[in-house]
């Protein structure tokens, strides 16, 4: 089987490369190189997700296109590859770049950063906090990404290998409520970056502003100038993205909520307006709901593609592509079968034009544990430290040492050493094997669990009682907001290796079993019903857990972790 050559903990520049000045060749060395694009045989050695994949192999693709919670999507086209970024919030390392050679197959191929700033801050987890909208642009050699904290203001992180190592956040506009920035390169070398305003910080919404920037994107050069104003006609205009096509400067919005709103765009041949607006896609007759928030971009071939997400509950916000046509200078997205401009999503459609064939790919959700770095799906629950979980390739195991609980801990939720993964489809399985070794230093307390996390969460673990291991399965109801858990069914373990498993159906209804063999699984507890976590979807992995410090905690030893049907 072929594994994710990536590290979470620590994310290294590949094969020794240097500041790149030629991206599109060093792209495609670097993608050689780390051996990102799956081999045609992929399907055999089990690199591709066992339960979604949005190539049908026919030369058409079903959506979603990532069907995981990578929200408020954006990406470009530099040269022969595509990027994406999405949101990440609380979690570390964070937001998450995926890499594509044809829009419809990814992979994960790294993180703008490794630990969230203010560090202080984010060493505990922030439910809906944290890294919001992003956006991604190439300029001149560089890779930007722009994103907003809420409660900080927005900054900025580059570098000239997407692949390796970027330059530490700065923060280029300080203020509460500043969101959703992007920014744009005009003909003449000139900058401008356009943002949001959150209600919930800025005391005020629905409105957009653009101001000057300099050209390396470190600086911001004037006040905001407001250039649109949607309390008139929308309920609220967030997201907006930047672009310039032909004479006309377009402002690519989403409006209307999350869950419920559409695709707007503005449009006008001065960049400060005035705009003239237009909704371009829209739920329509289809399931789905809210199609708003992507990212406009052109193949080679000089098609235009749109991605955007679905808001799905607790399976979070799912990513979408549709065709674009340009008619009279106005983008019509998806599928117009009544022809007044406004489109409807596409459940499935002939794959974009990039000029060849690519193999399939998914982004990794299984991890084996048998090279030395954890696979680019994991995330934690807050900034996180290098011992608390490791590799060990000779012996072909993650190891998790117990970490003891924070002050005032009341539930999982206060644990920023929750190890996660995106749910990764409506249906699957998470199965996990475990051996755990507790500490001689603590009589009770200790834990090892799989755990489905969001606003509540449900968990099946391993506890040491008395110097006695059980199996238990527990959930908890607002969880963020210090709810209690509560134990719903507690056996005695006669072993201290046990196989873990959460089966997930149709409605994120949650099933806990555990196994001594690996054969034959026994159900535990109650079936659970996910809920999505602040501003994110739920998500699958593990905890590690004491009760108080010792100077020497126990560990697991996780063999493997795999998502299939």
């Amino acid at each position: 089987m072929k594994f994710n050559t990536f590290i979470i903990v620590i994310i290294v520049i590949l094969c020794g490369s240097q500041v790149k000045t030629n991206a599109t060749t060093d792209q495609k060395n670097n993608i050689d190189k780390a051996n990102l694009i799956p081999a045609p045989d992929s399907k055999a050695d089990g690199t591709l997700s066992k339960v979604w994949v949005p190539d049908n192999g026919d030369g058409t693709y079903k959506n979603p296109i990532l069907n995981a919670d990578y929200s408020d999507p954006d990406a470009i086209r530099v040269g022969d590859d595509y990027y994406l970024v999405s949101s990440s919030f609380q979690c570390a390392p964070g937001l998450p770049i995926l890499h594509s050679k044809d829009l419809v197959n990814w992979s994960i191929i790294n993180y703008a950063f490794i630990q969230q700033r203010p560090l202080d801050v984010f060493d505990k987890p922030q439910s809906g906090k944290g890294a919001w909208a992003p956006s991604i642009r190439f300029y001149q050699g560089e890779y930007y990404i722009f994103y907003p904290d809420p409660d900080y203001g927005i900054y900025v992180v580059k570098t000239h290998d997407i692949f390796g190592k970027w330059d530490d956040p700065i923060l280029i506009l300080p203020g509460k409520g500043l969101i959703d920035p992007c920014p744009l390169w005009d003909n003449d070398g000139k900058a401008y970056l356009v943002h949001g305003f959150a209600g919930s910080r800025a005391g005020i919404k629905n409105i957009i502003a653009v101001c000057k920037m300099s050209t390396d994107g470190t600086k911001i050069l004037d006040e905001d100038a407001i250039v649109y104003d949607g309390h008139d006609k929308h309920e609220t205009v967030e997201g907006p993205k930047f672009y310039k096509r032909k004479d006309y400067y377009y402002i690519m919005l989403p409006a209307g909520g999350v869950p419920t709103g559409y695709q707007l765009i503005l449009r006008s041949k001065n960049i400060y307006g005035p705009y003239e607006e237009k909704v371009v896609l829209a739920q329509g007759n289809t399931l789905i709901n809210g199609p708003h928030q992507g990212a406009w971009v052109e193949t080679q071939t000089g098609e235009s593609w749109f991605l955007h997400f679905q808001d799905k509950g607790a399976y979070g916000r799912v990513v979408h592509l549709e065709p674009v046509k340009w008619i009279n200078d106005w983008p019509v997205i998806g599928n117009d079968p009544d022809g007044d401009g406004k489109g409807e999503p596409v459940l499935m459609f002939k794959k974009p034009n990039v000029g060849k064939t690519w193999p399939i790919a998914t982004p990794a959700s299984s991890d084996e544990f048998n090279e030395s770095k954890l696979g680019l799906q994991w995330q934690w629950n807050a900034n996180f430290k290098s011992w608390w979980a490791f590799p060990i390739p000779e012996k072909g195991v993650l190891r998790m040492y117990t970490v003891a609980a924070p002050e005032n801990f009341t539930n999982l939720a206060d644990v920023p050493n929750l190890l996660l993964q995106k749910f990764t489809a409506e249906e699957f399985t998470a199965t996990t094997k475990v051996t755990f070794h507790t500490s001689a230093n603590t009589k009770s307390g200790e834990q090892f669990g799989l755990v489905v996390m969001g606003l509540d969460y449900a968990t099946v673990f391993l506890k040491k009682v008395n110097d006695k291991l059980f199996i238990s399965q527990a959930e908890c109801l607002n969880a963020t907001k210090k709810g209690h858990e509560k134990e719903n069914e507690t056996i005695e373990s006669q072993s201290n290796t046990v196989f873990f498993r959460v089966k997930v159906s149709k409605g994120a209804i949650c099933n806990f079993s555990y196994s001594l063999s690996g054969h034959t699984f026994t159900p535990i507890g109650k079936p659970f019903s996910a809920t999505p976590g602040g501003w994110i979807g739920a998500k699958v992995g593990m905890f590690c857990l004491r009760p108080d410090f010792t100077n020497d905690p126990g560990f697991a030893d996780v063999d493997w972790f795999r998502i299939d049907k």
